[in-house]
C-alpha cells in the first residue's frame, strides 16, 4: 500500500476560513506584509456572513444619542451577566472604528439625509442604561452581510492573499518536537489531494455549528469543523453552550425574518391576533432582547396562542 503523497505550503500566517472574520483576518496580516493562506472550504463570498441581514452593531451616534458605554450595558445585560467583561468593552469600544474602517474600505452603508451611515434600533438596544431605545445597528439596506463580505474579499484580494477555495480542512497538525500546532490538513475536494498548510500563526475561523440543530438558519456549511479540529488536537473549548436562538426564524424551512422587520415597525402577534410582547416586556415590547422575545413566544405556543 502506497503513502499519501502530501503537498506542503509555507506561509507566515495560515488562515482556516473565508468569511467575515478570516478575511479580516487575513487581509489585516497581509497588510503588514506577511504572505497570508486563507482555506475554505466554500468559495470566499459564500462563507455565511453572507446571509446576515440586519446590519452591525456600533455606537456612532448617528440617528440619535447613543453611546459604547450604554452598549457595553446591554451587551452584559443581554448575556445575563455572564459574559466577559473586559472582553465586551473591547467590543463595544472597537465596533465604532471597525464600522468606520469598513466604510473606508468600501462597504456600501445605506445613508441617512445628511450623508451619515443609517442606523436602526434591534432588540436590547438602549440608552441611558435601558431608559430608551437605541439606534445601534448599522445597515446596508437588507444585505449588511454581503455588502461586508464582497468588500472584504476585494480587500483581501488587494493585498494579496493566497487563497485555497474549496480546500477542507480536517487536522490540525502538531510539531513532534515542541507539541506545538505547526500547521493544518486539509483535502482539496476539486482533485482528492492532501495539502499541508504549515505558518507561524494559525488562525480558525471557521464559522459556528448551528447544523448540529435539526432546524436552524445556518447554511449547510455550518458543521463546526474548527472545533471538532481544536478538540481532536487536545485544545480547550470553551462555552460551547451558548448558542444564539433567534426568535424569528421559520420552523422547518431554514428561513430567518430578519430583526430589521421589528425595527422598522414590525410587531408579533398570536393566534387571537394579539400583540403580546406586552406582557413580557412593557417597555421595549418587540425590540426585546432575542432570548426574551424567545421565550415569550414559546409561553404563548404552550398556552394555547401560538
Amino acid at each position: 500500500m502506497h503513502d499519501y503523497k502530501v503537498e506542503t505550503h509555507l506561509h507566515d500566517v495560515v488562515v482556516v476560513g473565508a468569511g467575515g472574520a478570516g478575511l479580516r483576518a487575513a487581509l489585516g496580516a497581509a497588510a503588514k506584509g506577511l504572505s497570508v493562506a486563507c482555506v475554505s472550504k466554500v468559495f470566499p463570498t459564500r462563507s455565511h456572513t453572507v446571509a446576515a441581514q440586519g446590519g452591525i452593531a456600533a455606537a456612532l451616534g448617528n440617528m440619535g444619542e447613543d453611546d459604547w458605554r450604554y452598549h457595553f450595558y446591554d451587551t452584559i445585560k443581554g448575556g445575563d451577566w455572564l459574559g466577559d467583561q473586559d472582553a465586551v468593552e473591547y467590543m463595544c469600544r472597537e465596533a465604532i472604528p471597525a464600522v468606520v474602517e469598513l466604510e473606508h474600505f468600501g462597504v456600501p452603508f445605506s445613508r441617512t439625509d445628511e450623508g451619515k451611515i443609517y442606523q436602526r434600533p434591534f432588540g436590547g438596544m438602549t440608552i441611558h442604561y435601558g431608559e430608551g431605545v437605541a439606534q445601534r445597528t448599522c445597515a446596508a439596506a437588507d444585505r449588511t452581510g454581503h455588502a461586508i463580505l464582497h468588500t472584504l474579499y476585494t480587500q483581501a484580494l488587494k493585498y494579496k492573499v493566497d487563497f485555497f477555495v474549496e480546500y477542507f480542512a480536517t487536522d490540525l497538525v502538531k510539531d513532534p518536537a515542541t507539541g506545538r500546532i505547526a500547521g493544518v490538513l486539509t483535502i482539496d475536494m476539486g482533485t482528492g489531494t492532501l495539502h499541508l498548510f504549515r505558518g507561524h500563526a494559525l488562525v480558525l475561523a471557521t464559522g459556528g455549528y448551528g447544523r448540529a440543530y435539526f432546524s436552524t438558519t445556518a447554511a449547510h456549511t455550518c458543521t463546526g469543523d474548527g472545533g471538532g479540529m481544536a478538540l481532536r488536537a487536545g485544545l480547550a473549548l470553551q462555552d460551547l453552550e451558548f448558542v444564539q436562538f433567534h426568535p424569528t426564524g421559520i420552523y422547518g424551512s431554514g428561513c430567518l425574518i430578519t430583526e430589521g422587520s421589528r425595527g422598522e415597525g414590525g410587531f408579533l402577534t398570536n393566534a387571537n391576533g394579539e400583540r403580546f410582547m406586552e406582557r413580557y416586556a412593557p417597555h421595549t415590547k418587540d425590540l426585546a432582547s432575542r432570548d426574551v422575545v424567545s421565550r415569550a413566544i414559546t409561553i404563548e405556543i404552550r398556552e394555547g396562542r401560538g
